[in-house]
């Protein structure tokens, strides 16, 4: 019952995530799925309906949105971005209505470079996805929603830049959800064994979610700790071992 809570938890705190997937409760899904998550030295990220994507144009703000060139000119759209509506579409100054639905960052730049030589003979281009994230949540120190610049991180990397494990996290049953189409596919890895650690730091991409649930007794523990009072140490083992 605690794990299917969590499941539901995630999945619904999945829903506030600003790295928008298609709305998992709509979605299937589907368990222990290995081969989805198996490692993928070609995975490129694929831009999604509420993605804020910045878009810089090298010497040329009115062109540019968010853009990171030319700090020092005032006159640029700072803090600003393009959100991929529900068609798939975003307005690209000069350029007008571009579906970028499904398209990776390197084709897109390349789209973007052919057409403003309408304009500029060798333009110089960069996109940035603003709101890719990686949501860790459950027994680790700062759960949270962890912005990425990479296409491609670690289990274990975004375990430490949550703070690392908490004292009762399960790891014999931590759980990533990656949604895929309409599909939302899950694993369980199993981290509780030293030489099992590497080969189970597996490939996270953004989007994805990881649920760290808490061992059994957490909060038996609890309970222990703040309400009965032991006598003796003995006393305490005796309940300890009938709890069990």
């Amino acid at each position: 019952m605690a794990i299917k809570l969590i499941f539901k938890t995630a999945i619904i705190l999945s829903i506030f995530c600003s790295c928008k997937t298609q709305n998992i409760l709509e979605s299937k899904v589907e368990t222990n799925n290995k081969e989805a998550f198996q490692y993928n030295a070609n995975y490129q990220y694929t831009i999604r309906k509420d993605d804020k994507i910045s878009i810089s144009v090298s010497g040329e703000e009115a062109m540019s949105v968010g853009s990171v060139y030319g700090i020092y000119n005032s006159n640029e759209v700072y803090g600003k971005w393009l959100l991929v509506d529900a068609d798939g579409n975003i307005e690209i100054p000069k350029i007008g209505t571009t579906n970028v639905l499904g398209k990776t960052i390197p084709e897109f730049k390349t789209y973007l470079k052919e057409k403003l030589k309408k304009w500029i003979i060798e333009p110089v281009v960069d996109v940035k996805v603003l709101n890719k994230e990686i949501t860790i949540l459950g027994e680790v120190r700062n759960p949270n929603a962890i912005q990425v610049d990479k296409d491609r991180n670690t289990l274990l990397e975004m375990v430490s830049k949550a703070g690392g494990f908490e004292f009762y996290a399960n790891l014999k049953a931590v759980k990533i959800l990656r949604q895929q189409g309409e599909n939302v596919l899950v694993t369980n890895i199993d981290l509780s064994k030293e030489t099992n650690i590497l080969n189970q730091n597996i490939q996270l991409y953004p989007g994805d979610i990881v649920v760290v649930p808490s061992k059994k007794y957490k909060e038996f523990d609890k309970r222990v700790s703040t309400i009965i009072p032991f006598t003796t140490t003995i006393t305490a083992a005796a309940i300890l071992l009938g709890a069990f």
